[in-house]
């Protein structure tokens, strides 16, 4: 297809009367369309609250072990020249 008769036809289409969408199926699609935005809520949610729970493990841990802080030699350096 060339590029003017893929715009005649879509013009064509968009031309014709839209046709009414049955009842049953307009609400079954709101019913699905309100379960699809709760559950992407919900995911979302939870999503943000294991991210605060791991911004929150990870802060106690630093706080605890300090891992910035060089440790402590347990070896003496041997002493000559006495």
């Amino acid at each position: 297809m060339s590029g003017n008769h893929r715009e005649a036809t879509v013009r064509r289409f968009m031309e014709q009367a839209p046709r009414p969408v049955p009842p049953e199926i307009h609400m079954e699609a709101v019913r699905r369309g309100g379960r699809m935005l709760r559950r992407r809520t919900l995911a979302r949610r939870l999503l943000w609250l294991l991210l605060l729970a791991a911004a929150v493990a990870f802060t106690v841990w630093a706080l605890t072990t300090r891992p910035w802080v060089e440790p402590p030699s347990h070896t003496t350096p041997p002493l000559t020249g006495w």
